[in-house]
């Protein structure tokens, strides 16, 4: 009897830890699915070289022809507040820096949607230096653009690991990164490519 007891407890046992087993390996199948769409979304790292050719080859299938899907921007003028964000890095001076008021509302409100994860917004609000008025020249800005690219890349991610940003105060190289790649991103597929 104590037998029977046994071996019918150690079933039980045993079909509990099945269960158990077949439960975890169905959140470890989800998990794994889960993983994989949110691996998709995941900001690649504008100073990896594999990254930033990318990127640049994206660029050089634009054409003075190309049309966006969404916003008033023509490609010329596109490619110029792409080359704006760079400036304010690699041109000292050529835009001015905002005032501590400024740059305490930039950093309180603005600063999380630049360098934070998350996608920008189809037809969202632009600052005002990144507006650009002028006609521009499509060559010179693509060529301005790939330039500043591949000089990011070069310089890495330590050279931008607590560099003081323009308008953000000191960022991390994760943050710049976000800041680059994401604002390329989204103008290269606002613009089909």
């Amino acid at each position: 009897m104590n037998i029977f007891f046994v071996k019918k407890n150690a079933t039980k046992i045993s079909i509990k830890k099945a269960k158990n087993l077949f439960f975890y390996q169905k959140i470890s199948i989800l998990h794994c699915f889960l993983a994989k769409q949110y691996q998709d979304k995941i900001m690649k790292n504008i100073f990896d070289k594999t990254v930033s050719d990318e990127v640049i080859t994206r660029i050089e299938k634009l054409t003075p022809q190309t049309q966006p899907l969404w916003g008033k921007m023509s490609i010329e003028k596109m490619l110029a507040h792409c080359n704006v964000t760079y400036e304010m890095v690699y041109e000292e001076g050529k835009h001015k820096k905002p005032n501590a008021l400024i740059k305490f509302i930039l950093k309180s409100f603005v600063k999380n949607k630049v360098v934070g994860e998350a996608p920008f917004t189809k037809n969202g609000q632009t600052a005002p230096q990144f507006i650009i008025k002028d006609e521009r020249a499509f060559e010179a800005e693509k060529k301005r653009l790939i330039e500043h690219i591949q000089k990011t890349q070069e310089l890495g991610e330590n050279y931008f690991e607590n560099k003081e940003s323009h308008s953000f105060g000191t960022l991390k190289a994760k943050e710049w990164n976000n800041m680059f790649y994401k604002h390329l991103d989204h103008h290269l597929s606002q613009f089909g490519v």
